[in-house]
């Protein structure tokens, strides 16, 4: 849930006043942009970001700026997320990424890391 501090779920806490992040009680090593990036995602839950409105919050490019930073800093994101990283972080084909609100499955297991039955 996403409140005027950050946001916070049973795994992951941001918060926008200290620029520090905390996944399972453990604060998180980010860079300035991977905290930018993660709250910016944070902060709009659910919302498709265009990779063009990425580019232009987190970095000031432009659309004509054509580069892989985007990329890379979502793949660390992702990372430093550990079991979580696909889960939070949603890429959406041709378009950018979204940033998905924990959800719990069966079990008390994310629902992320569900079994696929085939």
């Amino acid at each position: 849930m996403y409140t005027a501090q950050g946001y916070r779920d049973p795994h992951l806490m941001v918060d926008c006043r200290k620029a520090a992040a905390w996944l399972d009680s453990h604060p998180m090593t980010l860079t300035r942009k991977e905290f930018e990036l993660l709250a910016f995602l944070s902060e709009n839950a659910g919302e498709a970001m265009r990779r063009d409105v990425l580019m232009m919050e987190i970095w000031g490019y432009s659309r004509e700026i054509r580069t892989r930073t985007l990329d890379v800093h979502i793949r660390r994101l992702r990372r430093k997320l550990g079991a979580f990283g696909d889960q939070y972080i949603e890429t959406i084909f041709g378009v950018g990424y979204r940033f998905q609100p924990y959800r719990e499955g069966r079990n008390g297991l994310a629902a992320a890391a569900l079994p696929v039955v085939a």
